[in-house]
């Protein structure tokens, strides 16, 4: 139901602002098959986590919620590496849905062999951390949401008993360049128990996003009104068991495990406000105050006069009206027309960067998004090919989302 109570706020957000979104919201039993619907493109957003099979079209919104992975093990009794996780006779996945003990069992390794995978067993529902140590599990492996774990009180009234250590996953770094989809993460000191501590200092583990996410076919516009409602209105949106009470930007490198939205990473980068909001910042910052407006004023006189090299960032907004053109392109000819005006914007800042008339300021930002339009000019092509001329619209207004039941 968590999903779908995130998607039932964000309706009322939108609609709260009088925003021109509208959410459809459809329900599912689980959140693999919101994300096979969304797949399929029976809906425009939907919530997944990273350890699930992204759709090749989906583009990131927002960081919902960040899952962390610990390794519990009873008393003071210290797990130090994987060989000597995997001695232990039964290990439990204790974790919200069934899906985290197969994702357990692949990064730690355990599927090598049917006696080592039959040793990672889900949690019975209902389970607690002494329960679970009681019943003669050797570890316990918990899959839980980063806000859940800080306002859970049941680790530190454990942990006055002495009933467990939290135990440090070394090889995290090492995972999360490995594994496509998990981040390296850190426990803070105290995070799950303040008297006694628990960690007793910062530990590395490894964990996985919550993302909010959209179609790739999504209008530049739109993404960027839903990235920005999202942002904005981040304490209307969190749920009351702590999750998305912390609501992250979208990882705008182009080396992000799911790209952003164009929209949305022209909002995250500021692209989208006003050339005195892009200054407000410094304005605030008081001591340089005189600097700051000499600065001002001396960049309006060089819009003025024109002896100001453009940005590179600035241009970004020209990539994005094209990538608007694609979803509007119906034949073969109206693509090459599309892809003819990409490849002119490009040649123009190559000129400029060369001739001194655009700045190499926010030449990653341009870059994103000439990257991203070229890959949907390529799967465009190829739809239209599968299909010739026959494409159906979407009308930016209403956005149908896709959430489960049931984690």
């Amino acid at each position: 139901m968590r999903w779908a109570a995130f998607a039932t706020k964000l309706a009322a957000v939108l609609k709260n602002t009088h925003s021109r979104l509208r959410l459809k919201i459809l329900s599912n039993a689980d959140n693999a098959k919101a994300v096979s619907q969304f797949d399929r493109r029976e809906a425009d957003l939907v919530v997944l986590r990273t350890d699930a099979k992204v759709p090749p079209r989906a583009r990131a919104i927002a960081i919902l919620e960040h899952d962390l992975i610990m390794l519990l093990s009873p008393g003071n009794k210290k797990i130090k590496s994987f060989d000597e996780l995997k001695k232990q006779k039964k290990i439990a996945v204790w974790a919200e849905g069934d899906n985290s003990a197969s994702f357990i069992r692949s990064i730690f390794e355990f599927s090598d062999s049917p006696d080592t995978a039959s040793k990672v067993q889900n949690a019975p529902s209902g389970s607690t951390l002494d329960k679970l140590f009681a019943s003669g599990f050797g570890a316990v492996i918990a899959v839980t949401h980063a806000t859940r774990v800080m306002k859970d009180k049941s680790y530190e009234q454990y942990a006055k008993k002495g009933g467990f250590t939290l135990n440090a996953i070394d090889a995290a770094k090492a995972l999360a360049r490995k594994i496509p989809g998990i981040s390296a993460e850190t426990i803070e000191t105290g995070m799950l128990s303040s008297s006694p501590e628990v960690p007793d200092d910062d530990i590395d583990t490894i964990g996985l996003e919550w993302l909010l996410v959209a179609q790739s076919r999504i209008s530049t516009t739109t993404a960027a009104d839903l990235a920005r409602i999202v942002y904005e209105n981040k304490a209307e949106l969190a749920l009351d068991d702590g999750f998305a009470s912390r609501i992250d930007p979208a990882e705008t490198d182009k080396n992000a495990y799911v790209m952003a939205h164009p929209g949305a990473a022209a909002y995250i980068n500021d692209d989208v406000k006003s050339f005195m909001d892009r200054y407000s910042d410094m304005m605030y910052l008081g001591a340089a105050a005189l600097s700051v407006i000499g600065s001002i004023f001396a960049a309006i006189y060089a819009k003025i006069t024109r002896v100001c090299p453009e940005k590179a960032s600035e241009l970004a907004t020209a990539i994005l009206i094209v990538a608007e053109k694609i979803e509007h392109a119906h034949t073969m000819d109206q693509l090459e027309e599309v892809q003819d005006e990409l490849e002119r914007i490009l040649r123009g800042v190559v000129l400029g960067l060369r001739d001194g008339t655009i700045s190499s300021d926010g030449l990653e930002t341009f870059k994103l998004g000439y990257e991203f339009v070229r890959g949907e000019l390529d799967i465009r092509r190829e739809y239209l090919k599968r299909h010739g001329d026959s494409v159906a619209t979407l009308d930016d207004n209403v956005a149908v989302v896709k959430t489960a039941r049931s984690a």
